[in-house]
């Protein structure tokens, strides 16, 4: 199956909307490689925690990221951490789950340590033909969640 990719630079509390909709919804996609990288490497201190998620968020926390694995609509965390001391090493940390999607997904990027940070994000998405059932499975699954996301 063919592969895309997706590439950003996201600035702490944004969120970056990937559009991957289609008329009849009968491509969907599985997250391949999900990878962080800091745009100014060992220049600051990040504590950053980018997730992907199948729903449109709400509001981004600017500070105090949490990742919360029974939240349905999460389809991937990613941990980073770098030290602006050369006495640190940097550490990344990515968990995605291996769910099919139709639909747009939402890039989400909270720090921990401090606001003004900007980091790199890079997805590889598998493209899959949907049959019928898979199309419709897939579409009243998302519908589901957004409902649940604004009850």
């Amino acid at each position: 199956m063919p592969i895309k990719s997706f590439r950003g630079l996201i600035a702490e509390g944004a969120q970056d909307t990937i559009s991957l909709h289609t008329n009849n919804g009968s491509t969907g996609y599985r997250i391949k490689k999900f990878q962080l990288m800091p745009n100014s490497p060992g220049a600051k201190t990040n504590n950053g925690v980018v997730k992907i998620y199948s729903v449109l968020q709400g509001t981004i926390p600017t500070s105090g990221a949490t990742i919360d694995f029974s939240d349905q609509t999460l389809l991937a965390a990613g941990y980073y951490e770098d030290n602006a001391s050369t006495a640190y090493t940097a550490m990344s940390t990515i968990v995605f789950d291996n769910v099919t999607f139709n639909q747009d997904i939402y890039v989400t990027y909270t720090d921990n340590d401090s606001s003004s940070i900007f980091i790199n994000y890079y997805i590889e998405l598998e493209q899959i033909k949907l049959d019928l059932i898979e199309n419709t499975v897939a579409t009243l699954k998302d519908i589901r969640n957004i409902e649940a996301q604004n009850v």
